[in-house]
């Protein structure tokens, strides 16, 4: 009988040993940790700063703050997009909470976009979204942007990510 109850149950320790110490998770803990502090902005996304920045203060609300950390993790996300064939927010609360533990974050929203050709145009998408246009207005001090052109489809995908930092 207590045979019989061994076998049964070690297959599932087996699993529960795998599953339960990674090693892999602990390390990508750690990188996730590092602030990146250089990206190499492309035209789409620099026109996309001064967009936003103009219209932000052509508002009366405050300009924000390029954080490349922002603009890298932005980019992360767009390769995912990418690799995968979507346009998504998939693992937005993990950006989230690298934002919050790294940079101080209080507060984070993101927008996406996919296949517009020029900066202006993905930004009239984005204004025109209530959504979208509701983080472009938020009360938020600090923002990133990534535009990464799919190399086989030629198509552009946007990640644009924005953050309150805590005084």
């Amino acid at each position: 009988m207590k045979a019989k109850m061994f076998r049964a149950l070690l297959p599932l320790a087996i699993v529960f040993t795998m599953v339960s110490c990674s090693s892999d998770s602990s390390e990508d803990t750690t990188a996730d940790k590092k602030v990146v502090t250089t990206y190499n902005y492309n035209d789409t996304e620099s026109k996309l700063v001064t967009l936003i920045n103009n219209y932000r203060q052509s508002i009366g609300l405050n300009t924000l703050e390029v954080i490349n950390h922002i603009s890298y993790k932005s980019e992360e996300h767009n390769l995912y997009m990418i690799e995968n064939k979507v346009v998504n927010h998939d693992y937005f609360q993990q950006r989230s909470d690298n934002f919050k533990q790294v940079l101080g974050a209080e507060r984070v929203g993101e927008n996406v976009a996919y296949n517009y050709n020029t900066a202006e145009s993905a930004f009239s998408a984005w204004m025109n979204s209530p959504t979208h246009r509701a983080n472009i207005e938020g009360n938020f001090t600090h923002f990133g942007i990534s535009v990464t052109t799919d190399p086989v489809s030629g198509r552009k995908y946007y990640t644009n990510m924005f953050i309150k930092k805590l005084p």
